[in-house]
């Protein structure tokens, strides 16, 4: 059975959703560098790439010394794709670097080396999606679009829906559903986005709920129904150990501390099953993580 995605007939209204978040939010909001007024457009950027699937206290070290390095999208795009992967260190999913520096050098070239302002400009830039699109026009630029992430899901399927979880993909009618309950005014639109999703960060977790603590605790359709387990698909639990994906990350770790191109030797070193050693290999060089040399030797990207 899949969770139902349209309001439960004793949701709350969306006016009785947005004051109390976005107070509660203005009381208890993080101070996250990325939500100052210096991180500016291209701050918000980088931290939309680097928190997908990734947690805060991984991300912020490695988007301080990111900034650093390169403040400014021109900054990235004049360095090759492997620096990116390097400087990405151990945050997962690298991909993730050669789209944002895929990103950056796009706006070098066609933006004069700033963050487009229109969404639709920021959609057409190469490894953005309609949510990163949405989430830097509202979070950088104020203005009025429907950011669902993971977070803001859980809050709309508990506090609107009355279910424990949203489905596994996102679906259009919970697309409809974050339309129906974006506030008119562009402003008020812009923190709701930001105030729902640090809801759902820090109050309705995926487990361990606070409901105590949370400001719309009285109105929420879930809890009020007695909060019913979850009666959709199995939710999908992330395992690392043994996957190809733990083996890409040691093959990339060879790659990134190396000075020069590495021999097939070494990296043969860091797994012992061959098969899937070869897999993972074959799949970095397919993503252009890792570019091959004659004499069986591989190095981060170049261009």
């Amino acid at each position: 059975m899949t969770a139902p995605t349209k309001p439960n007939p004793s949701s709350p209204s969306a006016d009785a959703l947005h004051g109390p978040v976005i107070d509660w939010f203005e009381e208890n909001a993080r101070d996250l560098p990325w939500r100052r007024a210096a991180a500016g457009p291209w701050g918000v950027m980088v931290s939309e790439f680097m928190l997908q699937q990734t947690p805060v206290s991984r991300v912020l070290p490695v988007y301080e010394q990111w900034l650093a390095r390169w403040p400014r999208p021109a900054d990235l795009a004049k360095e090759s794709p492997g620096e990116a992967v390097r400087a990405w260190g151990r945050l997962g999913y690298p991909r993730r670097a050669l789209r944002l520096h895929g990103a950056a050098v796009a706006i070098a070239e066609r933006h004069g080396g700033d963050v487009p302002t229109e969404h639709a400009q920021l959609l057409a830039l190469p490894g953005i999606g309609e949510y990163t699109a949405a989430a830097v026009a509202s979070f950088a630029y104020g203005q009025r679009h429907a950011v669902l992430d993971t977070n803001v899901r859980r809050v709309f399927a508990r506090a609107v829906t009355g279910v424990q979880y949203p489905p596994n993909a996102t679906t259009a009618a919970e697309r409809k559903l974050a339309r129906a309950l974006l506030p008119e005014d562009e402003h008020t639109a812009s923190r709701w986005a930001a105030a729902s999703m640090e809801l759902g960060a820090l109050i309705c977790t995926a487990k361990n709920e606070s409901c105590v603590r949370c400001p719309i605790a009285a109105q929420c359709a879930w809890r009020l129904a007695g909060k019913p387990e979850h009666e959709g698909p199995p939710r999908r639990g992330q395992t690392y150990a043994g996957t190809d994906r733990q083996v890409r990350g040691r093959l990339l770790a060879v790659l990134r501390d190396a000075v020069g191109p590495v021999p097939q030797a070494a990296l043969d070193r860091v797994w012992n099953e061959p098969v899937q050693r070869a897999r993972a290999l074959d799949g970095l060089v397919a993503d252009g993580l890792v570019e091959p040399l004659p004499g069986r030797l591989y190095r981060l990207p170049l261009s």
